[in-house]
């Protein structure tokens, strides 16, 4: 695949996290409770996955059990705990500071840690060295942030 056409991947993998932020959101308002909201997104997320896999699978490789024994044991856990934790703070604050901030803000922090990790080849990722470039494009994002949020 091309630049081009994984960029708009990207693009639409960005949109559908809004929406689904925006959506899980207002189900943990209507419940009350914005965990009980990621409990729910998680499950349905888990069974829509679990089907899915079954057709991808069906077609591709299937890791044996000595290939599964070999995964460091904190790998099968340490994702979906940051996981709940970022949506579940999504849920929670999307209702009380608008998507639009919520949204700017954890984009923000993305973008910072990855260039951190990147940098630091955290997480087992390729080193990327933090440049002059990405610092003006997280000073950029920053002042877009306060443009976006401005009142």
């Amino acid at each position: 695949m091309n630049q081009f056409t994984l960029s708009i991947i990207a693009f639409i993998g960005g949109v559908c996290l809004a929406a689904q932020g925006g959506l899980n959101a207002h189900l943990g308002v209507l419940l009350k409770h914005p965990l009980l909201a990621s409990v729910i997104a998680f499950l349905s997320s888990s069974i829509i996955a679990i089907v899915l896999t079954f057709f991808v699978l069906s077609t591709k490789h299937i890791p044996s059990l000595t290939e599964l024994k070999q995964i460091p044991p904190y790998l099968w856990f340490a994702g979906g705990l940051f996981s709940v934790l970022g949506i579940s703070l999504y849920y929670y604050t999307i209702p009380k500071l608008g998507i639009s901030t919520m949204i700017s803000l954890g984009l923000c922090g993305q973008l910072v840690f990855s260039v951190i990790a990147g940098h630091f080849g955290w997480l087992n990722l390729p080193v990327e060295p933090i440049t002059l470039k990405k610092i003006i494009g997280i000073s950029a994002m920053i002042a877009g942030i306060l443009l976006v949020n401005h009142k």
